[in-house]
């Protein structure tokens, strides 16, 4: 704010989007109860050193540096505001006096200060205890898109316009008459909604979609300074992690970079899928990096993660909550966080229709690890993957058909078709195991394998104890 814009703020007095706080003593209550009306109104500015008719009383220069890191330190506790958030004061010489402006922009999630809910009703700070204002305010609340925001100061030259060649590639490789093709780059961007104006202010320009999908590393630091993604491998230690990278790049590279992180510590375990081999770990961490990318909430100050670790892998991070249940592919009831940011990863082919990611992952994660997943749609969104370095849902599929074939016959044959059936997919087994994997003796497995390599259609390679079985086709 300039100061001719500032005279007229104080000359006005407080409004619904304009507090006025003296803070001679520190930061009070009341302060917080005025953050929580505005996150969850319009949003507005708190000034503090300003008595309540616009006077500028001043704050101490020297006390200033404490008292906003206390009150940074305040609304990033869940105790205090909840859910939290980012927000960055800023300090403002004026007429001789030193005074801290807070912008509080309109948020997308109902905010509580010490679980109590307030509103902003013209110029004070109201509890909500009824039930049905409570009701309208989540109503109003799904109305608002925080990847909408226009940024006016923000131009080409603070986007990764060199990303729009590959982004091209990307759409076309999968539609090879998507209308990005032709289009030049400012035009691809609108296509895109990536630049739009602002209905209440009248403000156009890039909007926060376009600075998380292509913005550059220091645009978005500033636009969004709580954003990052920390991937973590604790397998060996678990205190701590065995590998980590922090990730705060744009989006498009972010999802690059993750998928790396998970190739570099998840097994690919083979999987046949109609007449091909099919990529589980690839689906399953596509799946789970996307909605964590692109559903996450970004005005907030929690910082999402992707953990690694012996028996499970998971991501998290801030989240518009809508239901606060587990999700199933049966209660599932779509809703886009960020419809901009997951139109743009469909374009690109990173993402399907909303929902589809639930089922895939029903559909997928079993046979990876032979349980299904957890979906959590709570004010932290979590998805949580099973895993199971062991487990091969191929062997599974097999021995279960073994057992299926031996079960309505004894013949021989079937015993033979067992035998190499289990040996093909695991060559290292012992005698010991195939038995208890088919359901026969010891005794008859020695006999059928010595008469399969009698027959040439067995062979062993290397030393009894780690040699292993040949299936000669």
């Amino acid at each position: 704010m300039n100061t001719e814009k500032l005279r007229q703020v104080f000359a006005i007095g407080e409004t619904v989007a304009v507090e006025f706080k003296q803070c001679s003593k520190g930061i009070e209550s009341d302060t917080y109860e005025t953050v929580c009306s505005f996150l969850n109104r319009f949003g507005g500015d708190v000034f503090l050193g300003v008595d309540d008719d616009g006077f500028i009383r001043g704050l101490s220069a020297k006390a200033v540096p404490e008292l906003i890191s206390n009150f940074i330190s305040m609304i990033s506790n869940s105790d205090v505001i909840s859910p939290t958030v980012y927000l960055s004061p800023e300090i403002i010489e004026y007429e001789g006096q030193t005074i801290v402006r807070i912008h509080v922009p309109q948020s997308s999630e109902v905010h509580r200060y010490k679980k109590i809910i307030y509103d902003r009703v013209n110029d004070s700070d109201v509890k909500v205890t009824a039930t049905g204002q409570t009701a309208q305010m989540y109503i109003r609340k799904q109305r608002i898109f925080t990847e909408k925001k226009v940024y006016p100061y923000v131009t080409e030259a603070d986007l990764r316009l060199d990303l729009l060649p590959r982004i091209r590639r990307m759409a076309l490789n999968r539609n090879p008459n998507h209308e990005w093709e032709n289009m030049d780059d400012l035009a691809l961007l609108r296509s895109a909604g990536l630049y739009g104006d602002d209905k209440e202010t009248g403000e156009k320009g890039y909007n926060l979609a376009a600075v998380m999908l292509l913005g550059k590393d220091d645009v978005i630091k500033a636009v969004s300074p709580a954003y990052r993604t920390d991937a973590l491998l604790r397998k060996v230690n678990i205190d701590r992690y065995d590998d980590r990278i922090i990730v705060q790049t744009n989006l498009i590279e972010s999802y690059d970079q993750l998928m790396m992180f998970a190739e570099k510590h998840l097994l690919d375990k083979f999987y046949i899928e109609g007449d091909s081999r099919t990529s589980l770990r690839g689906i399953i961490s596509r799946e789970i990096l996307v909605n964590t990318l692109a559903h996450r909430e970004f005005t907030s100050s929690y910082y999402a993660k992707f953990v690694i670790e012996k028996d499970r892998m998971y991501v998290e991070n801030a989240n518009r909550a809508v239901t606060g249940d587990t999700i199933t592919p049966d209660n599932i009831e779509p809703e886009s966080k960020n419809p901009k940011i997951a139109a743009f990863f469909r374009n690109i082919w990173l993402a399907d229709e909303l929902g589809s990611g639930t089922k895939r992952l029903y559909h997928y994660v079993p046979r990876y690890s032979g349980k299904n997943p957890e979906i959590i749609d709570g004010d932290v969104f979590r998805i949580i993957v099973p895993l199971d370095d062991d487990y091969s849902y191929e062997v599974g599929k097999n021995k279960a058909q073994i057992k299926r074939n031996l079960k309505r016959s004894d013949d021989c044959a079937l015993i033979e078709e067992a035998i190499l059936g289990y040996l093909s997919v695991n060559p290292r087994a012992t005698q010991i195991e195939v038995a208890s994997a088919i359901n026969k003796s010891r005794r008859t497995v020695q006999d059928v394998i010595a008469s399969l390599k009698n027959e040439g259609k067995l062979d062993r390679e290397g030393a009894k104890k780690n040699g292993a079985w040949i299936v000669v086709e």
